[in-house]
């Protein structure tokens, strides 16, 4: 289950990785709660949040030209200074007492900006550190390790609001990222062969382009990731409706049914992270996607709370075996020169997809209700799938190395 630890750099890198996901989720929290205190508005909150999410789908991809051309390792530590200092920054501004609206926005644009580089970097550096013999269980460890944070994060920022208050949040953030810092300055990976040939971003660009459009194999994966994150992830912003609205459970059923979707995506990756084959196991992939959308339609018609926490169990647990799946198949497939490209444009439809999807399914459930939106979404993209899966999905490249 935890093979990949066995290597040096990437047990070093991935402990320090635990530790600043859990800061950034309590500042991700504290950041609500304090935008929330100074506004009373739930428009300025989503706005927020929006913002933070903006530059990650604007400028994934082209940060993977700049990815591929230098030393992986050098940039994130470039990035996560930039995020120490933001945290700080805004730690300070809570603390005196200075803090607007406004400041929480810049360091919102600011801290995506960075996060677009940042992202789709530790995606590609990872095969650098475990090879690719260890890359599934690495990428799997990665997703355990986001999963454990989004259990831990939230609760822990509750404590401390109350115990240190909002500017103790985000100095905690802060601090959280020096171990971060120390990791990469310590850890050795073997850099792949940095991209030289092409002194032009355009044509950097236009060739990672050309080379996704040829391999259908490749565009099949990306088409998940969107459907993913387009449709599927519909159910998380809806959630306060379902709770409160159909389940009649207010805030601490709220509160189980989110817990219940983590506590599956923690056991999914674990799960995957026992099996001793890489995730070009086709039939599996199909499996786990197959079960995240009827987990979601289900949940949908759904007015059973021990039925509908179930289901979000089993969401969680398909959605994130199926999204390390196909991650893994992704970096298996790719040449190292194109590595920092295609995982940008992986970041852009993974992450900078979702606030997309979050806004026309806000939209669509103003005017048909939340249960018949997120069934909807969920059952055409059930059937989109099974159709890609079908004819795309068949077998795997021959490139992709087993093991």
């Amino acid at each position: 289950m935890f093979s990949s630890l066995k290597v040096r750099e990437f047990r070093i890198f991935w402990f320090s990785m635990v530790v600043s996901l859990i800061g950034t989720w309590v500042q991700s929290m504290a950041q609500s709660w304090l935008v929330f205190k100074l506004t009373g508005s739930a428009f300025l909150l989503g706005l927020v949040g929006f913002l933070a999410y903006l530059p990650i789908s604007l400028f994934s991809f082209p940060s993977g030209v700049f990815i591929d051309r230098v030393v992986k390792r050098n940039l994130l530590i470039v990035t996560q200074a930039v995020f120490t200092l933001l945290a700080f920054v805004l730690a300070y501004l809570v603390q005196r007492d200075m803090v607007q609206v406004w400041h929480i926005m810049a360091i919102a644009v600011l801290s995506g900006l960075a996060m677009a580089v940042d992202a789709p970097a530790r995606q590609a550096m990872v095969v650098e550190l475990v090879g690719k013999q260890h890359l599934f269980n690495a990428i799997v460890l990665n997703s355990a390790a986001f999963n454990t944070a989004r259990l831990i994060g939230p609760a822990l920022a509750g404590v401390l609001i109350a115990v240190v208050g909002m500017a103790g949040c985000f100095y905690v953030n802060a601090f959280s990222y020096i171990p971060v810092l120390a990791a990469l300055f310590f850890i050795r990976p073997t850099p792949a062969p940095v991209n030289v040939k092409n002194k032009s971003f355009l044509s950097d660009i236009r060739n990672v382009v050309d080379y996704i459009r040829k391999e259908h194999f490749l565009l099949a994966l990306f088409a998940i990731v969107a459907m993913f994150s387009l449709f599927g992830s519909a159910y998380i912003i809806l959630m306060p409706i379902f709770a409160q609205e159909i389940l009649h459970s207010g805030a601490n059923g709220l509160a189980i049914l989110m817990s219940a979707s983590g506590a599956g995506a923690l056991i999914g990756v674990l799960n995957l992270a026992r099996l001793k084959h890489t995730a070009s196991n086709l039939a599996l992939l199909k499996f786990c996607m197959g079960l995240f959308f009827a987990s979601i339609m289900v949940f949908a018609c759904s007015g059973n709370f021990i039925l509908s926490a179930f289901m979000l169990f089993l969401c969680g647990f398909g959605g994130s075996s199926g999204m390390s799946i196909v991650n893994t198949l992704l970096q298996m497939s790719i040449p190292d020169e194109y590595r920092g490209r295609i995982m940008g444009v992986f970041v852009m439809m993974f992450t900078g997809f979702m606030p997309i999807g979050n806004l026309f399914a806000g939209a669509l459930a103003h005017f048909i209700g939340a249960p018949h939106t997120v069934f909807l979404g969920s059952a055409t993209s059930l059937v989109v799938y099974f159709i890609i899966a079908k004819k795309y999905l068949t077998s795997s490249p021959q490139r992709v190395v087993l093991s």
